[in-house]
């Protein structure tokens, strides 16, 4: 063998280790996650979170039952005679956490917000939609503001066009939100409206109706999805259509989930868009995965006191695809009311939730208390990791959402119709916590990438060139390279609203010594792909993400 060949073996035997080390499943990612309490009490339950652009959560719950544990500043009250239980309230039920410092400041919400929806706009604003009671048309908006300011919400009357209770909102490519359904609501509109639709009138949509399961419902909070065609991707119960909203027309109709089992509120699954990948080909495919949820007649059951087993299957779907079929996968556990979340390298974090139940007060045993990492990119059968389980029961009314470090931040658990600490066997659960996955963990400190270059904020056109420069403590692989961006989603009743990932197409790599190199990324080549907002823009080495920067698409 000739002695450059030689030379070579021990690189390349370091690149294989390397890349087996990194690239498939291995036991750090079952041992090495943690959870760490981060505030015993926020004052409020977690029911709504909104990570924004200047790495606030926006946390919320609802006004109708009762005070909050968290006094309201400057004496401040809300007074509504058409509340039940306190019509003088002067405690907080939204609440700005900063992720950074630790720390948390009471919100004035003036009305309603229980079973709302919402999600960030261009400007980085989050619109919030609905609610019950006063607040069912109400439009809220809250904007994020410079270190040191106080914002506050602000409220809009009679902004939508019918009640929203339980419906889903999904950001769109030209800076409108829609809003779908709703407990009896068969239909959609869009904020802010256009000037053709100022008579206030929503559309009707079919499709609600026709998975409407009677006393039971099970299409409330659909899971919807913005497609690569820019079409809708809207799952209900257990059907699922694509929809043409600029022209309000179905333009298929995909098979029914395997089994025929509902995944809808109460019946409470999951859904996320797996990554969008080779952004820059002629044909982007898009899959979603489908995960967790009641059996059918679950919720009639809970009321006799027979709480069903959860269902332990995961439906994964080319929605792209002519000729799309379900693959069915099954889980370590079954799981009702569980959150997914994706994470920076493309993984989805399957969290939060209970093993038998609906959703609903007091529906659910039996509490999930292992997250679950699934590996996207894994073959059938091996993509299921369980990861360690926290001490706090996450049930009805719980949240999970990324922040731009890599952990996920989780609160939230209600049971009840009021706050409820003792003599029952779920308390409600004013605590926040975080998880750290595996790839936070010091083992990977010598290969965890550091983005240099951009060092912060930047504004990205569509199809612009961005240059990044990367390092690692350790030796660097570029073949392991990769670079991801993440829309942060509204996340509410275990579904995470615009949440959506693209792998983003990267140019040659010219590598510096050991441990940097520097290389070009392109953004997403349009408003279909990824809609106008912020995102957190992601180096990943392998599995192991850096620490995210903001950067935002317009």
């Amino acid at each position: 063998m000739a002695t450059h060949h030689l030379f070579l073996l021990p690189t390349i035997f370091f690149h294989l280790l390397l890349l087996f080390s990194l690239t498939l499943p291995f036991p750090s990612q079952a041992s090495n996650a943690k959870w760490q309490i981060l505030q015993k009490s926020i004052g409020i339950v977690a029911m709504h979170m909104q990570l924004l652009n200047n790495d606030r959560i926006i946390i919320f719950d609802r006004t109708d039952f009762g005070s909050s544990n968290l006094t309201l500043p400057n004496g401040n009250c809300r007074h509504d005679n058409s509340e039940i239980v306190v019509k003088t309230d002067c405690t907080a039920h939204s609440i700005e956490y900063d992720v950074a410092s630790n720390t948390f400041r009471a919100l004035f919400v003036q009305t309603d917000v229980w079973c709302s929806s919402g999600g960030a706009v261009a400007d980085g604003t989050l619109i919030q939609t609905g609610g019950y009671n006063d607040g069912d048309r109400k439009i809220r908006s809250f904007a994020p503001c410079e270190t040191g300011q106080d914002c506050e919400w602000q409220e809009t009357d009679h902004a939508l066009a019918v009640r929203r209770w339980y419906s889903t909102n999904h950001y769109l490519p030209d800076g409108r939100q829609i809003i779908i359904g709703g407990r009896r609501q068969f239909n959609y509109e869009f904020h802010p409206k256009r000037k053709t639709e100022e008579n206030n009138k929503p559309y009707v949509l079919p499709f609600l109706l026709q998975t409407d399961d009677k006393g039971a419902e099970n299409n409330l909070y659909p899971f919807v999805v913005l497609n690569v065609d820019g079409n809708l991707f809207i799952f209900a119960n257990n059907r699922a259509i694509l929809f043409d909203y600029q022209n309000d027309a179905v333009v298929r109709t995909y098979p029914e989930i395997p089994g025929g089992d509902p995944r809808c509120y109460p019946s409470t699954g999951s859904a996320v868009l797996l990554p969008l990948k080779n952004l820059e080909a002629a044909t982007v495919e898009a899959e979603v995965l489908v995960c967790g949820g009641a059996r059918r007649g679950a919720f009639q059951l809970v009321h006799k006191g027979v709480f069903s087993k959860a269902m332990d299957s995961c439906a994964r779907i080319k929605i792209t695809d002519p000729n799309a079929t379900w693959v069915v996968e099954t889980m370590p556990m079954g799981r009702v009311m569980g959150d997914m979340v994706m994470l920076p390298n493309g993984d989805v974090l399957i969290i939060n939730g209970a093993q038998s139940g609906t959703a609903g007060w007091g529906n659910a045993e039996n509490p999930a208390l292992q997250p679950i990492i699934y590996r996207t990119n894994s073959s059938g059968g091996s993509r299921f990791v369980l990861q360690p389980a926290s001490d706090i029961p996450r049930m009805y009314h719980s949240t999970a959402v990324l922040v731009r470090d890599g952990r996920v931040i989780v609160g939230g658990s209600n049971p009840h119709e009021k706050y409820v600490f003792s003599n029952v066997s779920y308390p409600t659960e004013l605590s926040l916590e975080a998880f750290s996955p595996y790839y936070l963990d010091s083992e990977f400190e010598a290969v965890r990438p550091i983005i240099e270059e951009p060092c912060s904020y930047v504004k990205l056109m569509y199809g612009e060139k961005l240059k990044m420069s990367i390092k690692v403590n350790g030796r660097l692989v570029p073949e392991l390279l990769s670079v991801t961006m993440l829309a942060p989603p509204f996340n509410t009743h275990s579904f995470s609203m615009s949440q959506r990932l693209l792998v983003l197409s990267m140019g040659e790599v010219k590598v510096r010594g050991n441990s940097s190199c520097e290389f070009e990324v392109t953004a997403p080549g349009s408003a279909v792909l990824a809609p106008p907002t912020f995102y957190m823009l992601f180096a990943v080495h392998g599995d192991i993400p850096s620490e995210g920067i903001w950067i935002k698409m317009q």
